[in-house]
């Protein structure tokens, strides 16, 4: 069993924030796989599928960006998921927009989301970064609550269509090959 959370805040006034990311790549993953059945359960909206035969929950915290922990270790804990299988896509402002890149482990780069995560059930788990690029240190909290540009949701697209394609990778931890198809 696997979880893929995608990260972000609940409501419609957040659906196209920078800090969304996650979420977004999470329903389309899920309309992919034709698996719209949304329910809420652990303190977020699960949906299930397959990947490549491998069984999958999704996970969208309904806790707020900042204790998506929660949510996580509910499910963690309610499917017994080791740490290994468990991928979090979240949005990050170190990475220029249009670029994405798979990590394992590490630090959290003040990223509040995974820090709540990572206090709970600890680091090591997989994250997919999507760049969302950085407006400077002073315009963070507003920038990530911002709406997608419209030129930024086209390469938002080209990343989902992109980790759609290749998730496989880090379900059988080959970390290096997933980064290596993303360059």
């Amino acid at each position: 069993m696997y979880s893929i959370v995608g990260l972000g805040n609940p409501g419609k006034e957040y659906s196209k924030n920078r800090h969304n990311a996650g979420f977004l790549v999470v329903d389309e993953l899920v309309s992919y796989l034709g698996s719209n059945d949304w329910k809420s359960k652990f303190k977020g909206y699960i949906s299930k599928g397959l990947i490549k035969n491998k069984s999958v929950t999704f996970l969208k915290p309904k806790t707020y960006m900042n204790l998506s922990g929660d949510s996580v270790l509910e499910i963690k804990n309610y499917f017994k998921i080791p740490n290994e299988n468990i991928i979090i896509i979240h949005d990050d402002l170190d990475l220029s927009i249009g670029k994405i890149k798979a990590k394992f482990s590490g630090g959290n780069a003040g990223h509040k989301g995974l820090n709540n995560i990572s206090k709970l059930i600890g680091n090591n788990y997989f994250r997919i970064r999507i760049g969302i690029g950085h407006p400077g240190k002073d315009y963070v909290s507003r920038y990530v609550l911002e709406n997608f540009e419209k030129e930024e949701l086209i390469l938002l697209e080209k990343n989902i269509k992109y980790i759609r394609e290749n998730i496989y990778f880090l379900m059988n931890n080959e970390i290096n090959l997933f980064n290596e198809e993303s360059k």
